[in-house]
């Protein structure tokens, strides 16, 4: 069993002893159950519905988008027998109207939705998971010809499946949504109708993970491949922040620290501790370079939102035409995908939203002392709303380190440090018995 030492440095003896962070075995299991066999068989099927293209048939039992949102539905139906009546499925959808752009005529958008309601009523959190059901070939607005979306966004979808097919088994206090957005070839349609949604019904919503091409390994023209890399991007500060919060996060430094940046670094730690051979890479924007996803729609609305991507692009193999030219084949066909590779991928999902799902709820008013110079930290905090505590983990890095690189465990609600807050950002988790961590809170001056 791995294990992830949490060192403590050299500091004196009146802190507790040196924390192991061991696996979780229910985790643990849950991400064994991930199927290189499963996800290709939902793959092949999502390819079978011909194009998934938003403007595509809604009404053909077997072709378009419309077959194919209701066969993810079907599959959510299924796994929810899994859940003692707590799995909710539904198709969220509205018409909307040619908009100029990329709608040239009326269409039914909808996104398929499993909601997997926690087990304690009085814990209100929600983690997403998601990905895009639609696809497309060169012209963005051809919705007739084959366009298959193996990768670009079958395997998202697939992802979001096979998460949902393990995770029905679970019964864990705080809640879990499993969605299949429609409308994001057409300009993050389907996303956004769910981000306002969120919004508008006050969702409680504390991380999304979009996954968006997680299952190509090969990078178009320079034909590297990397297998043992995914790549998250994370917007360090959201622009809603820096403008009602700008003089605070200059005088704190917390440029990078934003709740989308400290999601991705909560998965690089998690993930990586379930998930043997893989890296999680941190890439310090919100998507790649002047382009955009799903997630990007969450976080205009102030939640914690992340994309999870492959780390090579295969340009040959995305919003591609099928054929062929000088004997190469384009198009994103599932011959093109390395379903180990996306096995990986989808255990870093499983791991992520298991153990934000049975943590503790986030430790409330955490605070620095500032009031008086000295080369000690102190930091205090109160308890969560929810959950199970066994303590705390109070966590530093380095101002210039891209993650924590100390986690120092306690069972008070306070801590004294011997390290400069001139020199270090600290933060705080709460964590349970079986070592499952909340997420991170980045403490505001006292």
């Amino acid at each position: 069993m791995k294990k992830l030492i949490c060192s403590l440095l050299l500091i004196p003896a009146f802190f507790s002893a040196q924390q192991t962070v061991s696996r979780d075995a229910q985790i643990a299991n849950y991400v064994s159950q991930v199927s290189a066999d499963s996800l290709k068989s939902h793959i092949n099927k999502l390819v079978s519905f011909g194009t998934r293209h938003t403007m595509s048939s809604t009404t053909d039992a077997k072709k378009g988008i419309g077959a194919a949102r209701s066969w993810v539905l079907s599959k959510f139906r299924n796994y929810a027998k899994n859940a003692d009546g707590r799995m909710e499925v539904f198709l969220q959808n509205q018409t909307i109207q040619p908009d100029g752009k990329r709608i040239n005529q009326a269409t039914d958008l909808g996104n398929a939705i499993a909601i997997l309601h926690g087990t304690d009523p009085n814990d209100k959190r929600i983690f997403m998971m998601g990905g895009h059901l639609d696809s497309r070939v060169s012209d963005v607005m051809n919705a007739k010809d084959f366009a298959p979306g193996a990768n670009d966004d079958g395997s998202g979808v697939g992802a979001v499946i096979e998460s949902a097919r393990i995770l029905s088994q679970s019964k864990f206090p705080a809640t879990i949504v499993f969605v299949a957005f429609s409308g994001e070839e057409q300009g993050l349609l389907g996303a956004k109708m769910l981000a306002e949604k969120a919004k508008t019904e006050n969702w409680q919503l504390e991380a999304l993970l979009n996954n968006d091409m997680i299952g190509n390994n090969l990078s178009s023209e320079t034909n590297l491949i990397n297998a043992n890399q995914l790549r998250v991007f994370s917007e360090g500060l959201p622009q809603f922040d820096w403008d009602k919060k700008a003089q605070n996060i200059r005088n704190l430094g917390l440029e990078n620290d934003g709740d989308a940046r400290q999601l991705a670094r909560y998965i690089k730690e998690v993930g990586e501790r379930y998930v043997d051979n893989l890296e999680v890479k941190l890439i310090y924007r919100n998507d790649r370079f002047l382009r955009g996803g799903d997630h990007t729609s969450f976080v205009n609305q102030g939640f914690a939102a992340v994309r999870l991507t492959e780390f090579n692009e295969n340009y040959d193999h995305q919003h591609q035409d099928i054929r062929k030219e000088n004997g190469k084949q384009y198009g994103d066909l599932p011959e093109f995908m390395d379903f180990e590779y996306f096995k990986k991928n989808v255990g870093i999902n499983v791991s992520v939203l298991a153990n934000l799902a049975k943590s503790p709820s986030k430790p409330e008013n955490v605070k620095m002392e500032v009031k008086e110079l000295t080369n000690f930290t102190t930091i205090h905090w109160e308890k969560p709303k929810n959950g199970e505590v066994a303590g705390y983990y109070v966590l530093m890095r380095e101002t210039d380190a891209s993650t924590w690189q100390k986690k120092f465990f306690t069972k008070e609600n306070s801590i004294k440090l011997p390290y400069s807050k001139d020199n270090y950002f600290f933060a705080v988790q709460a964590v349970n018995n079986s070592g499952n961590e909340s997420l991170i809170v980045i403490p505001s001056v006292k």
